[in-house]
């Protein structure tokens, strides 16, 4: 498995897919042709289909106009690439040239042409800690909670980027409770988190308590849908779960600044083993690799803050996936605004009733964390396309601006 630095990526909404990924692309064809200086740059699938709403024309213009140089940019809707939905062509104007990309996911690209290894930066082997049954094993022997693994694999300089990371986290939840007014796009939403913040607050009880997670959640995302800087948890589209949930639980119960770390490693550690053996991107296996997968990383995290034990937390990683199992991206004008704000709130509010639950018990469960990664693969590969990030199905065919 990867370096948990290539999860938790620190950049710029609203898609870590159409905008990080693309921009990457970009940013590594100048790289490697520094004399060309005009471009044609191609967009296959999914990547053409909501590129625009995701801002993918600007993000490669931006990152080729930075060099001295210029993109133009064809669209490719209905044309899927084999490899992977989100496919992106450079070519140079004379055609001497070309480098295909894949964004597949969490701002990760790949280029056509590469081997496996030249493109791997593994540091977790694959052999004793590639899978939850493997880590739980491996744990359960060493006595050791899953930060722990993180730490022997990646050394403790790990420590000091996720430091790094938890604060581009509560920056965006600051910034998005203070943010008012309408986002930009053309769905003319508005931004609630600076609302329902303060309705929590007006409120008496545990509906107050759970609100006032969901509104940092809305506040990170919407943070995300207006372009601001967030970190991909385990992409930008998820990106309110993770910080939402840990926020809340550190408030309430008071958590050192230590812990939160070592729970942003625990839910690393959970993130990077669906994107080794399924898949985070929205455009290969639905809202279910975005969404479900970020709820899974933050009950992890949640149960491990309230003392869980490896069982515990595998078990509230297993819920985060299974009753997310099946849910589609219909983005509505391909923008991550709708359902995606709300559903970053609902699932942060998941998450942390699903750490409650798996710490009512002692982690023992039918359906193994493993078993749901599976399914996730088979089920998000049998939706149509329609419901994995072009728009063209689902809430974002019912409506019409």
């Amino acid at each position: 498995m990867e370096s948990l630095r290539e999860l938790y990526r620190i950049g710029y909404g609203p898609s870590s897919s159409h905008t990080m990924g693309p921009r990457k692309a970009s940013e590594d064809f100048i790289s490697r042709h520094p004399d060309v200086d005009k471009v044609k740059a191609d967009l296959y699938g999914s990547l053409a289909a909501t590129g625009k709403g995701h801002l993918t024309d600007k993000a490669i213009r931006e990152a080729f106009k930075r060099a001295g140089k210029e993109a133009d940019i064809y669209w490719y809707p209905d044309v899927f690439k084999k490899y992977h939905p989100n496919c992106l062509s450079i070519t140079s104007t004379d055609g001497s040239i070309i480098e295909t990309y894949y964004s597949v996911g969490g701002g990760k690209i790949v280029r056509e042409g590469d081997d496996a290894a030249s493109q791997s930066s593994d540091v977790y082997p694959n052999d004793k800690l590639g899978s939850m049954d493997k880590m739980l094993k491996y744990c359960d022997e060493n006595g050791m909670h899953f930060w722990e693994v993180a730490l022997e694999c990646e050394g403790p300089e790990i420590l000091d980027y996720v430091k790094e990371v938890w604060a581009v986290m509560k920056d965006a939840i600051k910034r998005g409770l203070d943010g008012e007014g309408v986002l930009p796009g053309g769905l003319k939403l508005a931004r609630k988190a600076c609302t329902v913040h303060e309705q929590a607050l007006s409120m008496t009880g545990a509906l107050g308590n759970t609100l006032v997670a969901h509104s940092y959640a809305l506040a990170v995302s919407e943070e995300n849908a207006g372009g601001g800087e967030i970190v991909t948890a385990p992409t930008c589209g998820s990106c309110g779960v993770l910080p939402g949930a840990l926020y809340y639980i550190q408030k309430e119960y008071k958590i050192p600044e230590v812990r939160i770390l070592r729970a942003l490693l625990t839910a690393g550690i959970v993130g990077n083993i669906v994107k080794t053996n399924g898949s985070i991107s929205g455009a290969e296996v639905g809202c279910q690799g975005e969404v479900g997968v970020a709820c899974a990383m933050a009950g992890a995290a949640v149960c491990y803050l309230l003392g869980g034990s490896i069982y515990q937390a595998e078990y509230a990683a297993e819920m985060g996936l299974e009753h997310h199992l099946g849910l589609t991206c219909d983005p509505l004008m391909g923008l991550v605004q709708i359902p995606c704000i709300e559903r970053n709130g609902f699932a942060c509010m998941r998450a942390i009733d699903h750490a409650s639950y798996a710490l009512a018990g002692d982690g023992r469960h039918k359906i193994s964390f493993d078993d749901v990664v599976e399914v996730m693969m088979e089920t998000g590969h049998a939706l149509p396309s329609l419901y994995r990030e072009t728009s063209m199905g689902g809430l974002a065919r019912v409506y019409e601006v």
